[in-house]
C-alpha cells in the first residue's frame, strides 16, 4: 500500500498524534509507504510531498501544530477562480496513491466527499477540530485542550475580577456551536455561559451582574464568539475571500461589554482568548484520542473501507461515512445534559425570565 495523508483546515493539538499513528500503525501492521502531504490540499495542487517513515513521525506525540502543515483557504474545486479537481486527481494517480487520509474538520472532510465522488480517490477521514462541531462524532481531538486552556484563562481572569469588583469576560472560539464556552465555563466556574444555542436577554445578564454587584461579589461571564443576543446577529470579525468557510466570527465580548456597562455600577473588562486556544501541546486525553483515531484510520485503509470518517459514537470507535458528515454542524442540544446541569446550580443562560 502506498497511503498519502494531510492535515486540513484549522491547526489544533493532537494533530501530530494522529500523524504518528496512521504512519506507525501502516507500517507495522502492513509494510504501507506513508507520503505525507504538505500544507493540506494545498500540498496536492502545488505538487508539494515527502516520504513519512519511522524515524519522522517519532518524537512528535506531544508537540502541537503540525509537521506537515495546513491551509484553511485551498479548495481543490475554487483555487484562484478556477476547479482544478482534476488535476489534483491526476497528481494523486501519479503518485501512486492507493488512498488519502484527510485530517480535518468540517470543511476538509466536505473536499474530501467530493474529491471521492468526482474523482474516485479513495478517502479515509479523521476529524480534528477544537470546536467539537462534526457531525457523527461526539468527542474530536483538540477539543480537550482547548477546553484546559479556557478554563485556566477563567481562573486567572476570576481572581482579578475579585480583587477589583469587576465584571470579567471571556470569549472563546467555537464558530456556531457553544460546546467550547459550555464545558469550560461550567469548569471554570462561570456565573454567565452565553452559547450560539441560546440568543442571550441582555437584560438578563445585566440583572446578574447588578445582582452580584450588591452583594460585593464579580461576575464572570464565558461568551462563545457565535452567541448574540435576542434579535442581534453574529459578529463578524472579518471576511477570507478564497476559504471554504469565509466567515470569521470575533468580537462578541466587546459588544457585550459596550452593552452591559451602562447597565451595571461594576466595571466591566473583555478578553478574547483567539488562537490561544489553538496552541501548546495536547492533553493527555487528546494525545490517546488522537493516537486511537490515527490506528483505527489505518485498520479501514487495510480492510478497504474507503469514503468513511473515524469517530467516536457511545464512547467506542466506530465510522461514518464522509457523505453524512459533508456540510454538516454539530450543535449543543437544548436539552443536553450539561445545559440542565448548568441551569439547576444556577448559572445563568442568558435566556429571558
Amino acid at each position: 500500500m502506498r497511503i498519502g495523508m494531510l492535515t486540513g483546515g484549522g491547526d489544533c493539538p493532537g494533530l501530530n498524534a494522529v500523524i504518528r499513528a496512521v504512519t506507525k500503525s501502516l507500517i507495522r501492521q502492513c509494510g504501507a509507504e506513508v507520503i505525507g502531504i504538505e500544507d493540506g490540499f494545498l500540498g496536492l495542487i502545488e505538487r508539494r510531498v515527502r516520504p513519512l517513515g519511522w524515524d519522522e513521525v517519532s518524537g512528535i506525540l506531544a508537540t502541537g501544530g503540525t509537521i506537515l502543515g495546513t491551509s484553511n483557504t485551498a479548495s481543490p474545486f475554487a483555487w484562484r477562480g478556477r476547479d482544478v479537481s482534476a488535476e489534483v486527481v491526476a497528481y494523486q494517480r501519479e503518485l501512486g496513491l492507493d488512498a488519502l487520509v484527510t485530517i480535518g474538520g468540517d470543511g476538509t472532510m466536505t473536499m474530501a466527499a467530493r474529491l471521492g465522488e468526482v474523482g474516485g480517490v479513495p478517502m479515509v477521514g479523521v476529524p480534528k477540530t477544537i470546536d467539537n462541531d462534526i457531525a457523527g462524532c461526539e468527542r474530536s481531538f483538540g477539543f480537550d485542550t482547548a477546553v484546559a486552556t479556557v478554563t485556566e484563562a477563567l481562573e486567572r481572569v476570576e481572581t482579578t475580577g475579585q480583587s477589583h469588583g469587576r465584571v470579567m469576560i471571556v470569549e472563546t472560539m467555537g464558530r456556531y456551536a457553544g460546546w467550547i464556552a459550555l464545558e469550560a465555563g461550567l469548569a471554570g466556574a462561570a456565573d454567565v455561559i452565553l452559547l450560539p444555542e441560546i440568543d442571550f436577554d441582555l437584560e438578563r445578564v445585566a440583572a446578574v451582574c447588578r445582582e452580584r454587584h450588591a452583594r460585593r461579589r464579580a461576575t464572570l461571564i464565558c461568551i462563545a464568539e457565535g452567541a448574540r443576543p435576542v434579535g442581534g446577529t453574529l459578529t463578524v470579525e472579518r471576511t477570507v475571500a478564497g476559504s471554504p468557510d469565509p466567515i470569521r466570527l470575533g468580537g462578541v465580548a466587546h459588544l457585550l461589554r459596550e452593552r452591559l456597562q451602562p447597565r451595571v455600577d461594576a466595571e466591566v473588562r473583555a478578553t478574547v482568548l483567539g488562537h490561544v486556544q489553538r496552541g501548546g501541546s495536547p492533553t493527555p486525553f487528546d494525545r490517546v484520542l488522537a493516537t486511537q483515531y490515527g490506528n483505527e484510520a489505518a485498520h479501514l485503509l487495510r480492510r478497504g473501507q474507503f469514503g468513511r470518517m473515524v469517530t467516536l459514537q457511545d464512547g467506542r470507535l466506530a465510522s461514518v461515512p464522509l457523505a453524512a458528515v459533508a456540510g454538516q454542524n454539530r450543535r449543543v442540544p437544548l436539552d443536553h445534559p450539561l445545559l440542565v446541569c448548568a441551569r439547576e446550580i444556577g448559572v445563568c443562560l442568558g435566556e429571558a425570565g
